[in-house]
């Protein structure tokens, strides 16, 4: 066993033995942002045997206030996240298996990038996703750990699938647009810190089977003013709950539109999926940009200044619009520059 377990090891729920099985699990971490980035920092350090980091964005200056693993250098590069929060991570431990992922969750490829794990970690801001890897675990008996934070507040709770209600129980729907976001109220480091780090805990007692130490609280923090609160609801499971009491996985069911768009809450962005990947070649899209507008490429990824928006292009054929939430004027320009 790797000595620089050696500290994990002497803790005693953890021991030799547990060190081995998480050696042996596979961990998603959905969302590589804020919390995301602490969530992979954890897993990868303590040695889980498979983390696989989703993410479908790239680093921007304004992420790095409190997105741990990015610089400068990811930002000015436009790094996907993913492959940045990749190539930090494998300098830390290169004796486990860290797989990036470039990809937005969707109902196409959720079960595909999920099912084969032993535990989910939340590190989205988007409920809508959240929903969505609730679908995943309950339809596969998934455990996975819900966490969130906005401003100087968050709250998290773990989740398993048929023994403890699901997010459908707590919350029928996601909410209404309007909410809270970091993009809208912004956020202060410390807090993502706090709430990734006790949804890490919650990860590793879910990994470790440590039913003795399980949380059966839904805890929500609010650390500028040092308030903290607890809501048991170990009781709360919803016999007519769609997912967990009747099976009915409605937010994986495809839509049946033709694309996937929506606007990005807070950014003055539009994204777009096409329901069919693309196999764009970048570089003949940067000789075809270039007369008409400023165009950067890196392996990952192509911006395109087409006037006052700019086109973030990947090889998949997904685009970012960025300079506008109107998802017609986003459309208009999808099919203009990179067709149908």
């Amino acid at each position: 066993m790797d000595t620089r377990y050696s500290r994990q090891i002497l803790f005693t729920p953890i021991g030799k033995h547990g060190q081995e099985r998480l050696a042996e699990s596979k961990v998603a971490v959905v969302g590589a942002g804020a919390l995301g980035t602490v969530l992979a920092n954890h897993m990868v350090r303590a040695g889980i045997g498979h983390v696989r980091i989703i993410d479908r964005d790239f680093v921007e200056p304004s992420n790095l206030q409190r997105q741990m693993l990015y610089d400068e250098n990811d930002a000015a590069n436009h790094t996907p996240k993913a492959i940045a929060a990749y190539e930090k991570l494998k300098a830390i431990n290169s004796s486990i298996v860290i797989e990036p992922v470039i990809a937005d969750i969707t109902p196409a490829n959720a079960e595909s990038l999920l099912q084969d794990c032993d535990l989910i970690l939340d590190g989205t801001d988007n409920f809508e996703i959240r929903f969505l890897i609730n679908d995943v675990a309950v339809k596969h008996g998934i455990p996975w750990v819900y966490g969130g934070a906005v401003s100087a507040k968050g709250m998290f709770a773990a989740i398993r699938p048929h023994a403890t209600p699901c997010l459908r129980c707590l919350f029928p729907a996601p909410p209404a647009a309007g909410g809270e976001t970091c993009d809208t109220a912004g956020v202060i480091g410390p807090i993502i810190h706090i709430i990734a780090s006790y949804q890490a805990v919650e990860g590793l007692k879910l990994l470790l089977q440590d039913e003795k130490h399980y949380n059966p609280n839904l805890e929500h923090m609010e650390i500028w003013r040092n308030l903290h609160s607890q809501m048991n609801i170990s009781g709360g499971k919803n016999p007519d709950c769609p997912a967990c009491g009747k099976g009915h996985f409605d937010f994986l069911t495809l839509t049946g539109e033709e694309d996937l768009v929506s606007a990005m809450c807070g950014r003055n962005s539009v994204q777009i999926t096409p329901a069919k990947e693309h196999n764009l070649d970048l570089e003949q899209l940067e000789a075809r940009f270039s007369p008409l507008g400023k165009v950067e490429r890196n392996r990952f990824l192509l911006r395109f200044q087409a006037g006052e928006h700019t086109l973030v292009i990947f090889p998949t054929g997904r685009v970012v619009v960025q300079g506008t939430d109107d998802t017609t004027v986003a459309r208009t320009l999808y099919s203009k520059y990179i067709g149908s």
